[in-house]
């Protein structure tokens, strides 16, 4: 099948060209956090048949955004990761990002998936830098079955998933606590006090935790 062009030579055409397709751009969000075997693709975006993920996957290698890879032991498993010019579209996404909290997301409608594990790209895109210089710590959360761990040094932050070795402070939570944090109707550090959240660790480095990310405030489209 010829691949689908705008035909304009425009660089967010051509980009578009590239990225535009329905689901692709969401491929590359799952693959921003490090390496994802099919069977995790697939597990993290239902909705999209193996057929078209397939296909999806072999236009960005062939474009040069993908490439196959073997995860490390005890996994040994081929998997997908981006290439350099791939993991370039960060910004790209985390800005969409931003721009849906504050202007898309609204309340969880019936039927929609959520995954804690995108919260990995909310955190980034909600860090205030500002509040982070001269800190250093790493601080592990546990949301349901999802573990994932920042890194935060001197205004700058690494989101990983998996646990940390040694974290200077510890979340505990569910999805529906995250999801309450999201449509704005509690914070972490309301969560903490009325216990649907845990907190343990450091007390100073769990201080400073709350002043580290603001999100969006929700805004209507239409006046």
């Amino acid at each position: 099948m010829d691949q689908r062009t705008y035909n304009q030579y425009c660089a967010t055409a051509r980009t578009l060209d590239l990225v535009g397709e329905r689901w692709t751009l969401l491929i590359v969000r799952e693959l921003l956090t490090g390496p994802k075997r099919f069977g995790d693709l697939q597990s993290s975006l239902r909705g999209l048949g193996t057929g078209l993920l397939a296909s999806r996957l072999k236009h960005l290698e062939r474009e040069g955004l993908v490439r196959k890879v073997t995860l490390p032991p005890p996994a040994r498993t081929p998997a997908y990761d981006l290439t350099g010019a791939g993991a370039e579209l960060a910004p790209a996404v985390l800005a969409l990002a931003r721009w849906g909290m504050k202007w898309a997301m609204g309340e969880r409608r019936e039927g929609e998936v959520f995954q804690a594990g995108w919260a990995v790209l909310g955190l980034k895109v909600a860090f205030v830098p500002e509040a982070a210089a001269g800190m250093r710590a790493i601080y592990e959360f546990r949301i349901g079955d999802e573990v994932f761990h920042a890194r935060v040094h001197d205004g700058t932050i690494e989101m990983v998933l998996g646990p940390a070795q040694q974290p200077d402070g510890r979340i505990e939570t569910t999805e529906d606590v995250l999801v309450d944090m999201a449509e704005g109707r509690t914070s972490l550090v309301d969560a903490i006090m009325d216990g649907s959240a845990r907190a343990s660790g450091d007390r100073s480095a769990l201080d400073r935790l709350h002043g580290l990310f603001q999100f969006p405030r929700p805004q209507a489209r239409r006046a």
